[in-house]
């Protein structure tokens, strides 16, 4: 079993019209990758859609994925291309409970974005995780 320290959030950085297919062939054709960027992706409408078992190293932050969980959401940026988070309530919903079983399974975890990983120049996830689960995670489950 992975020893997990890191629960990583992630936008893929498109249109929230992208199709996970299109992710996907974008990893494989584009960046050659034989293993996908993250465990789980979130469509728009909250559907979490599994692209890898948790015990699989996937490709989220270069350097750390030995040690972490990755979880995306279908987004992350406006009409411009520019950095924006637009997760909808359903993906907002999704992402806390995804995050609240991953924390049941490896409760020392950190759950962090990818830029706040050293050396790390995105602005993926488009917001600031650490607010964002100080203000969920004192909700009850």
């Amino acid at each position: 079993m992975r020893q997990i320290k890191h629960i990583v959030i992630h936008c893929t950085a498109t249109a929230q019209h992208a199709t996970v297919q299109a992710i996907q062939n974008y990893w494989k054709n584009n960046l050659k990758w034989k293993s996908p960027g993250y465990h789980k992706i979130i469509q728009p409408d909250g559907r979490v859609v599994t692209l890898a078992e948790d015990e699989a190293v996937c490709n989220g932050v270069a350097g750390h994925n030995a040690a972490s969980l990755h979880v995306s959401y279908i987004g992350g940026i406006d009409a411009k291309g520019n950095a924006k988070d637009n997760r909808t309530p359903q993906q907002k919903a999704a992402m806390e409970q995804v995050v609240r079983e991953w924390l049941g399974k490896h409760p020392g975890a950190r759950v962090l974005g990818h830029r706040d990983f050293p050396g790390v120049a995105k602005a993926c996830p488009s917001f600031d995780v650490k607010t964002w689960w100080e203000s969920v995670s004192c909700m009850p489950v």
